[in-house]
């Protein structure tokens, strides 16, 4: 049951912290980021919001700091608007994950042939000569 709670209030989290990083962060730091998701500890003490930071590396590097010192005024303003009784501490970390599925499908491409490189939709036996050999099915 309590995991459910979790994960309820992590998705709840990463709603409202979409909507509030859009319209009421006003750092000029903050650029265009998308909430990925949230992982709220057992004891409902941290919740570790995942980001994907876009733009230049540069870029992505201002928006992490600006979410850092945006953290305590997302708290507090959620805190008021879930009325909970206590509102986890915010922790922002970079997602890795689509970076690490973009590196996955590079390796996989480099090592399985790709699906134009087969023998095409004739996949009957060849002869020496690399013409198609007649078998009992074909009339």
């Amino acid at each position: 049951m309590a995991g459910k709670r979790r994960s309820r209030l992590g998705e709840q989290l990463r709603r409202e912290l979409s909507l509030k990083l859009r319209h009421l962060v006003r750092d000029p730091g903050l650029g265009p980021v998308s909430v990925t998701g949230v992982d709220v500890t057992a004891d409902l003490w941290l919740a570790r919001v995942y980001v994907q930071a876009h733009g230049s590396g540069a870029q992505q590097s201002d928006t992490m700091a600006a979410l850092r010192r945006a953290a305590p005024f997302l708290r507090s303003v959620l805190g008021r608007e879930l009325h909970i009784r206590r509102m986890p501490e915010l922790r922002f970390h970079r997602d890795r994950s689509i970076e690490a599925g973009r590196r996955i499908e590079e390796i996989l491409d480099a090592v399985l042939p790709s699906e134009d490189s087969g023998s095409g939709a004739d996949d009957r036996p060849r002869d020496p000569d690399g013409d198609p050999m007649e078998t009992r099915g074909d009339s």
